[in-house]
């Protein structure tokens, strides 16, 4: 069986990223065809694209015959399905969840979800619909929602991009009309007053019957106005919710002539509801406030002229002028200038970093990833001390602010599995409500007792039974979840990770730039017998500056300075290092090249029982076992088929993971293990330095993603990695944690939990505020079903319209300010 690699993009170039339904319709596709036994993602390892990878029989396709199959495939799903998404003005869950309801029942949309924050996605047949219809009927629901008459209108994101760090702000709660926004809230309350007043006259007064019957239907007026708006709107989408029942409960109390208990249940739910969006709104709100973090303009020197520009006309390369107390209007590169920035807003971090400039600005522009934090800067991030100029590196449209904007909105669109579950539950609870009422209808059959004692019974069991409290559980614990853990750098792309983060009790760390720095340093360089030191310098040198890996940067920084030192103090010159040619990787083992027309290797031990030459000395494995013992990383030099000696590297532990570790055992987290491709010894001795129990080195990539796979079948496990090389085993994972996300396009895209700054005290916090979040949601579960179970039989039994409206939505209210909570949660 033989294998083949595609870049995911070339095959599917319109979808989002790898995540989309589309690369799993892909596989199946590929699947299916004669030849082809399987075929799945391979997120990417940083060095590249994510890829397909297909395992295929090459006796009955050839590799041309797989590549062009799987082009065919990809072009039959990008011509197929098309994606759209849009931003509104915030709306409140229940509105959103009508509307949700009706985009997906647009023949040819197979999944339609809208936020409480206005963010809308929708996934659709081409062949059966376009966007064009999907737009025009969301723009039209929408226009009788918020009383708008022109929405934003939607984007596909495999055409056009939009600026999320400057999306229309939304308001609390999205009603149009007289009184704009706060609409809802001033009926609700003229429907009190209305009913007060109607009261006293019927209750202390002998007024003509006529008069306070008068009021009393003015209050259904301004009392019933927008939930029987709701209740036409959500009937229309196939939907018999809460505002349904509330209307027929109303009526009901109407015709039995209890005009002012209709009225009293219509004020005390449109008062909820307006009290409940209020609420909401201020989850909503914490995470529009990051739009508004990026300053509006931006100072530019432009061919020796300074000059303002907004932000949208920013070009990559632009010089940003930033003086004191600015806030930054791109991402970049200090060029002049030092000063110390706030960059809580992106990173989390609660104390100003120092920023000083580049050495080389060039080899900034070419590799701006590689660019050191001490130089590094975030649009929307406060310059405090002195004037900077920086260069940009990315559009206010690419930007990390930005992208984090779109993220944390677009988090709030997935699902989490505790609101797939309500929903299913709802979609079978609320038609047995409305059956159990009619039954409830024909008691008069049963019992002695006149219609109209039945006929209210059942109305008062409408209300009852409607699962409002249940709906809005989850979704409220959810966006004031991901909003706070955006507040404190940590971006968490939706309910699923933020509810199985919660639930998991085990995480695997990677060693390198995770536990550790990830700036090993040279400690020893041990020559072979008859070798001088300089020679295995020299050649070790050579081959590592073609490299780019942490450990092989040591080699040439410390290296050079070591075989500067012996030159010097010999009278010689640093031009004795040879230019080395034609590098190769071998996967997990070390390097190759050509120096002074010989192949040298550098590398494990375990490299040199598979290439060719001499066997490895004994004097060489004795010294490598020797320098492992004491907790050294070893490279073995050999040039042609002479051993030239090992040198040995140390990348110090973390400061910040030892009581990282020490507060995820407070948090309950039980089982912590490290997983390393570095040599066993080593990995035992950074686990003991940090607190850890297990540590699991010798571990190749595919070992790696294997391991996680293993951990994840017993208990479920997090994977914190750097994001970048740590990418497969993080996508095997429950949980996908990347650290230092803020200057990685790769972290940002493969992990479902990002770390903002590379600083793992963040770790601790997002695993309490899930925890906190997922205890939340059970809480306003057993709250909100709780009330349930206790007013149907109450009502049942002849508890009024009127309590079972005001515990009803008292409960519903107790859910969301439970869940709201979460936005003030503080890491122990």
């Amino acid at each position: 069986m033989n294998k083949q690699k595609i870049e995911l993009q070339f095959l599917l170039p319109s979808i989002p990223d790898s995540s989309d339904h589309c690369v799993e319709r892909l596989a199946n596709l590929l699947q299916a065809k004669a030849g082809i036994d399987l075929a799945h993602l391979l997120k990417s390892n940083g060095d590249g694209p994510d890829q397909i990878c297909i395992h295929y029989d090459p006796s009955v396709v050839s590799t041309g015959q797989v590549r062009e199959l799987a082009r065919r495939a990809g072009v039959e799903l990008d011509q197929r399905y098309g994606h759209w998404i849009t931003k509104s003005p915030a709306i409140h869950a229940r509105r959103a969840s009508a509307i949700e309801s009706r985009l997906g029942r647009i023949d040819g949309v197979l999944e339609a979800v809208m936020s409480p924050d206005g963010t809308v996605r929708a996934e659709y047949d081409r062949t059966k619909t376009n966007e064009s219809t999907i737009s025009d009927a969301f723009k039209e629901w929408a226009k009788s929602e918020s009383g708008s008459t022109d929405p934003h209108a939607g984007y596909q994101h495999d055409e056009e991009g939009q600026d999320p760090g400057h999306a229309q702000s939304g308001h609390d709660h999205a009603h149009g009309g007289i009184f704009g926004p706060k609409t809802e809230l001033i009926f609700a309350i003229l429907c009190g007053a209305f009913l007060l007043v109607g009261w006293l006259l019927e209750t202390f007064t002998e007024a003509a019957d006529w008069i306070p019957v008068t009021l009393f239907v003015v209050a259904y007026f301004f009392g019933g106005y927008f939930t029987t708006k709701e209740a036409v709107e959500k009937i229309r989408a196939g939907k018999f919710e809460i505002d349904f029942l509330m209307i027929v409960a109303a009526v009901g109390a109407a015709t039995l002539g209890v005009w002012a208990e209709g009225a009293l249940l219509l004020f005390l739910f449109s008062i909820g509801h307006a009290l409940e969006g209020y609420a909401m709104g201020r989850a909503k709100r914490a995470i529009e406030a990051l739009s508004e973090l990026a300053p509006r303009t931006a100072r530019v020197r432009r061919e020796g002229k300074e000059t303002e520009v907004t932000i949208e006309e920013l070009q990559v390369g632009d010089v940003v002028i930033v003086k004191p107390d600015e806030r930054i209007a791109a991402d970049g590169f200090v060029i002049v200038g030092e000063s110390s920035i706030d960059q809580a807003t992106i990173t989390g971090e609660s104390v100003p970093v120092d920023k000083q400039p580049v050495v080389d600005r060039e080899a900034a522009a070419a590799d701006p990833e590689s660019i050191a934090s001490e130089h590094r800067v975030f649009a929307g991030t406060i310059n405090q001390a002195g004037a900077i100029e920086i260069q940009a590196t990315k559009t206010a449209a690419e930007n990390t602010l930005a992208r984090v904007v779109t993220m944390v909105s677009e988090a709030e669109t997935r699902v989490s599995p505790t609101q797939k579950f309500t929903t299913q539950f709802e979609r079978y609870f609320v038609p047995s409500v409305i059956a159990g009422v009619v039954l409830l209808l024909f008691a008069p059959l049963v019992i002695d007792e006149p219609f109209s004692d039945s006929f209210y019974r059942a109305m008062a069991v409408l209300v009852a039974a409607s699962p409002c409290a249940l709906a809005i559980a989850t979704p409220s614990a959810v966006l004031s979840g991901v909003a706070r853990a955006a507040r404190g750098g940590v971006l968490v792309k939706g309910g699923g990770p933020l509810e199985s983060l919660g639930r998991l009790d085990a995480i695997a760390f990677d060693k390198t730039g995770t536990l550790t720095e990830g700036e090993p340093r040279m400690t020893d360089s041990r020559p072979a017998n008859g070798v001088d030191e300089s020679e295995l310098l020299r050649i070790a040198i050579a081959v590592e500056e073609l490299s780019k890996h942490p450990l092989a940067k040591a080699v040439v920084r410390d290296g050079r300075k070591k075989l500067g030192e012996r030159e010097m103090g010999s009278g010689g010159n640093m031009s004795s290092v040879a230019a080395a040619t034609n590098l190769k990787s071998i996967t997990g083992r070390g390097v190759q090249a050509e120096v002074e027309g010989k192949l040298a290797y550098i590398g494990k031990d375990d490299l040199f029982d598979e290439v060719e030459g001499s066997p490895l000395p004994d004097s060489i494995r004795q010294t490598v076992e020797s320098l492992e013992a004491e907790g050294r990383t070893t490279m073995i030099v050999r040039h042609s088929d002479r051993y030239l000696g090992v040198i040995g590297l140390m990348d110090t532990p973390r400061e910040a993971a030892k009581r990282t570790i020490a507060k995820l055992r407070e948090l309950g987290i039980k089982r912590m293990i490290m997983i390393s491709g570095d040599n066993q010894q080593v990995a035992d001795a950074v686990a003991k330095a940090v607190g850890l129990d297990e540590a699991r080195g010798d571990l190749m990539p595919e070992d790696k993603v294997a391991e996680i796979k293993k951990l994840n079948s017993e208990t479920g496990v997090a994977m914190v990695g750097d994001g970048v090389n740590d990418a497969p085993a993080m996508a095997s994972a429950s949980v996908g944690i990347a650290m230092g996300a803020a200057g990685s396009d790769v972290a940002l895209e493969t992990a479902d939990v990002a770390l903002m700054s590379d600083n793992l005290d963040h770790l601790p916090l997002a695993i309490g505020l899930s925890r906190a979040t997922r205890r939340i949601i059970r809480q306003n579960l057993w709250m909100s079903l709780g009330m349930v179970a206790f007013l149907v039989p109450a009502t049942i039994l002849g508890l009024n319209i009127g309590p079972a409206v005001a515990l009803h939505e008292g409960s519903t209210l107790v859910v969301v300010i439970n869940a709201l909570r979460l936005l003030a949660y503080q890491s122990k």
